[in-house]
């Protein structure tokens, strides 16, 4: 025992004599703060994945070289010379001490820089951990960078990116994960810095990923960063051969649990065994599947397309034939049915159009035969439902999508429309709620509903507030001021301006049948009824020649006809909207009606049918809220002209104004308890 202690002690005392502990606590420090600074500028610079795998390798490599030449080699004052034996050292007198002294004063200062590293690095990241918990946990996933030689596994690679990001997405300690739409202007090889990214999506937190598949096999990596910073939270790499469907849904699960791990998000059994489970044994199915969903993103980017439609569907139906409960491939094949149904303007044929519905809801109930935590399938139910005018059936489809997936957008923008005329409250939260969701290209159109729901809760500032968001976002100084002056006029009445603004975009084009009908609109609510109807004939004119009808504007076109001395023309758009409303009512959904039965009674006005007139009106007055719109038109709308100072008709402007201020109140208390007031 003690020859072995006399033998390391020996070979200690070696190792001091030959410098070598030395260089080892030098390169070590060295080292350190080599592999800092390639932590710190290998994202702003964008070096590739491997660059700190492949730094650590040279360093290894290095620290062998050093160890090496320290043993044999010596620095001397007279040089770097051959380090001699111990028995040939004895003899030596040659002087050693300022060398010595230089590699002690060099390790000092290293042990030093080592420890005051380490300190540092831990102070830090407990400082870091301290501040991600009180961040909000708004997260976005930046489109995988594609690796492989070929192109054609592209579909996978996305495909691997976009069931990360729906994993993430049924998360519900996340406050926000953004839409894919919202980060494909990030796709390619040139992105701003992360921190950019961060404050244009207004995300704290953004996943990066590049993949590569070979053969059977495919190699990713995925890293998590703040982008307040740019610091580095998290990164892993996976490499996994493809034997089973597994392979692929359990590292998309693993991902998505380490992200919201690191990020202290819990996630709930629940949420656990809907992110964990694999939607098909069959590895041909599941990539069938895979590029059935690439063709529909293709579609849902870049506007409808047949021959791509037609390919995912093809697509779908292959991926069923080689597993017939791939719930998701119904789901699948569901969208592209309402596609066709809501996309293709080729097709007309009513009965066409009701097989592409009742083939939606076939499906839909097909795959949650299979797997009933589909958010997709109980949105495809919603627009079943809200077709046929089941609002109350809709609004729950959706609340079931929410469940499954409380960080998709779309369910909340819609059920925002379905309650703008049943609780304007619950259409601001909503909306507002998807506006937080996607900056993508579908943000415009959520903040002009939101802008519009403002105006008409009557809080034109707020309201205007969006819509200059919307200009900033598309650049349409057209659209923004037609919206504005639109706005205008139907929540404050102000038709003056209204005329004056498209007058203007009259003379630029006498053409655009959206100026014309505005013209004639609100030339009708000032009783200037010679030019509302010229107005109106351009535009029926224009319509006609391209087969085209605007039924919409049928009520204010028969008055324009009916107060010029056209009986017969007048009666003809009257009776249309009659036609139309006797054909429609029983499947318009609740929150539609008023569009209906308000017009009604003003053509029943008109005509001086005034038990009509008021059983109409009677059925309006039975909303339960109204928003400023309809203040301003039943004060203001020339079809109620006949018996607007009676009675009861002002009982019913009154009903409509206080029902109004009770949403406007309900409406400011909450902006004042959201700090947005």
């Amino acid at each position: 025992m003690d020859h072995k202690t006399n033998s390391f002690e020996r070979f200690w005392k070696e190792l001091k004599r030959r410098k070598v502990v030395h260089v080892i606590t030098v390169y070590a420090a060295v080292a350190f703060v080599i592999l800092q600074l390639v932590d710190m500028v290998s994202q702003p610079l964008h070096f590739p994945d491997w660059t700190q795998g492949f730094i650590i390798v040279l360093l290894c490599i290095g620290f062998i070289i050093a160890i090496f030449l320290s043993w044999v080699y010596d620095i001397t004052p007279s040089g770097v010379r051959k380090t001699k034996p111990l028995s040939a050292a004895k003899h030596t007198d040659h002087a050693t001490t300022p060398a010595s002294s230089g590699w002690k004063i060099a390790t000092y200062v290293s042990g030093v820089i080592i420890v005051a590293l380490v300190v540092f690095n831990f102070i830090s990241r407990r400082n870091l951990n301290s501040d991600i918990t009180k961040l909000e946990k708004s997260i976005a996933v930046l489109p995988f960078y594609n690796d492989s030689p070929s192109d054609s596994t592209t579909y996978f690679i996305n495909g691997l990116m976009e069931e990360i990001l729906n994993n993430l997405h049924k998360i519900r300690a996340f406050s926000k994960v953004l839409a894919r739409s919202s980060v494909e202007q990030y796709r390619g090889s040139v992105r701003p810095t992360i921190q950019q990214i961060g404050k244009e999506l207004d995300v704290n937190f953004i996943v990066e990923g590049s993949g590569q598949k070979y053969s059977n096999t495919f190699h990713l990596r995925v890293q998590l960063i703040e982008t307040k910073n740019g610091n580095h939270l998290w990164a892993e790499s996976y490499e996994k051969e493809i034997r089973e469907t597994k392979d692929i849904t359990e590292t998309q699960s693993q991902i998505a649990q380490a992200i919201a791990a690191e990020l202290k998000a819990t996630i709930t059994p629940e949420e656990k065994r809907v992110i964990e489970k694999t939607p098909t044994t069959s590895l041909t199915a599941y990539d069938f599947y895979q590029r059935g969903r690439e063709e529909l993103t293709k579609v849902w980017s870049y506007g409808f397309d047949h021959k791509t439609v037609k390919r995912a569907e093809t697509l779908f139906h292959k991926a069923l034939e080689y597993d017939s409960t791939f719930a998701q491939a119904y789901v699948g094949l569901a969208e592209v049915f309402f596609i066709k149904r809501y996309k293709d303007n080729t097709i007309s044929e009513s009965n066409i159009l009701n097989n592409y519905l009742d083939s939606m809801l076939v499906l839909a109930n097909t795959a949650l035969s299979y797997d009933d935590y589909l958010p997709g399938a109980y949105i495809i139910r919603a627009a079943y439902y809200t077709f046929k005018g089941y609002t109350k059936k809709t609004i729950e489809e959706y609340d079931k999508a929410i469940r499954y997936n409380p960080n998709d957008y779309f369910p909340y923008f819609a059920k925002g429309g379905l309650y703008e005329e049943l609780d304007i409250l619950k259409s601001l939260e909503n909306i507002e709620k998807a506006a937080s969701l996607n900056h993508g290209p579908e943000l415009t159109r959520i903040l002009t509903r939101l802008g519009h729901n403002y105006y008409m809760a009557g809080f034109p500032a707020k309201g205007n507030y969006f819509l200059l968001e919307v200009l900033k976002l598309d650049g349409d100084s057209v659209k923004y001021s037609d919206n504005k002056v639109d706005l205008e006029a139907i929540a404050k009445g102000n038709y003056k301006k209204a005329i004056e603004h498209y007058v203007k975009r009259y003379l630029i084009d006498s053409t655009n049948t959206g100026v014309l009908d505005a013209l004639g609109l609100y030339y009708s609510f000032l009783g200037q009824h010679k030019e509302s109807l010229k107005y109106y004939k351009k535009s029926i004119s224009i319509l006609k020649a391209s087969g085209q009808t605007n039924p919409t504007m049928d009520p204010f076109i028969g008055y324009a006809y009916l107060q010029n001395g056209y009986r017969k023309e007048s009666e003809y758009y009257f009776e249309r909207l009659i036609e139309a409303f006797n054909n429609r009512i029983k499947s318009v959904p609740p929150s539609e009606k008023i569009y209906w039965v308000y017009p009604l009674a003003g053509i029943y006005a008109c005509r001086g049918d005034k038990d009509k007139a008021y059983e109409n009106l009677k059925v309006f007055n039975q909303n339960k809220s109204f928003t400023l719109m309809w203040v301003t038109s039943i004060k203001n709308n020339p079809l109620f002209d006949s018996i607007r100072n009676e009675p009861e008709f002002q009982q019913i402007v009154r009903d409509v104004e206080a029902k109004y201020q009770k949403e406007h109140e309900r409406v400011r208390k909450w902006l004042e308890e959201q700090g947005m007031l």
